[in-house]
C-alpha cells in the first residue's frame, strides 16, 4: 500500500500576513501620554533688592504632613473642605470700601482680617517629604478647582460662558469665532482671580 505523503503548509504568506497583521496595530492603537499638573509660571521680574513682603492675612497657608494630614491655618482640616476653604479666602474682599483694594466684585464675607482682594491672595502648600503623591495631587486638585470656581463664576455673569470650558475649547483648537476676542475675554478672568499657588520646600519628615 502506497504511502500518503503528508501535505505541506505554505508559510510563504505568513510573514505578510503578519506584517499587516502588525500594521494595523500600529494604526489603530492609542498611546496613552503621561500627563502632568498644568502650571504656568509667572512672567520674570526685574531684579531687585527690595523684598516682596506679604501680610499674613493674605496668605492662606496649607500643609500636609507625613501621615497625610491637612492643616490649614494651623487647624486639622478634611480634604472635602480645603476647596470651600480656599474659595471663601480667595473671594473674601477685606479691603474697605473706597481704597484702591476694594474689590467690587468678590462675594465673600469681607473680614477684615482676611485677604484684601483675590490679587493679593496667595496660596501657599507645603509637604513633608513622605507626603504620599496621591495626596500631593488631591490637595493640588482641591486648590486650582477653588480657582476654576470663582473664575467660571465671574465669566458667566460677564460673557454668558464658563472660563474652563471655554478655556478647553480654546485648547483644543475647536473654537468657532473671534479667537482675539475670547482670549483677552479669558485673560481678563485671569486678572480678576490670579492663579497664586506658592509651594514651599518640603519638609524633612519629623520636622
Amino acid at each position: 500500500m502506497a504511502r500518503r505523503a503528508t501535505p505541506e503548509v505554505n508559510a510563504g504568506s505568513m510573514a505578510d500576513i503578519a506584517f499587516l497583521l502588525l500594521i494595523f496595530f500600529l494604526v489603530t492603537t492609542t498611546i496613552e501620554k503621561d500627563k502632568g499638573i498644568a502650571r504656568q509660571l509667572p512672567p520674570k521680574e526685574p531684579p531687585t533688592d527690595e523684598q516682596v513682603k506679604i501680610k499674613e492675612k493674605n496668605l492662606f497657608i496649607v500643609n500636609v504632613n507625613r501621615s497625610d494630614q491637612l492643616l490649614v491655618e494651623e487647624k486639622l482640616m478634611e480634604l472635602k473642605d480645603l476647596r470651600e476653604a480656599a474659595i471663601a479666602f480667595l473671594d473674601n474682599g477685606g479691603a474697605a470700601s473706597g481704597t484702591a483694594e476694594y474689590c467690587n466684585y468678590c462675594k465673600g464675607k469681607r473680614n477684615p482680617e482676611s485677604s484684601d482682594n483675590p490679587d493679593k491672595a496667595v496660596i501657599s502648600v507645603q509637604n513633608d517629604r513622605l507626603t504620599s503623591y496621591k495626596m500631593y495631587i488631591a490637595v493640588q486638585n482641591e486648590l486650582v478647582a477653588a480657582y476654576n470656581f470663582l473664575r467660571d463664576r465671574e465669566s458667566q455673569r460677564l460673557y454668558g460662558w464658563k472660563f474652563t470650558e471655554m478655556t478647553k475649547t480654546m485648547d483644543e483648537g475647536s473654537f468657532k469665532g473671534n479667537e482675539e476676542d475670547i482670549t483677552s475675554k479669558l485673560e481678563t478672568i485671569q486678572k480678576m482671580f490670579p492663579q497664586k499657588l506658592s509651594e514651599a520646600e518640603p519638609k524633612k519628615s519629623g520636622q
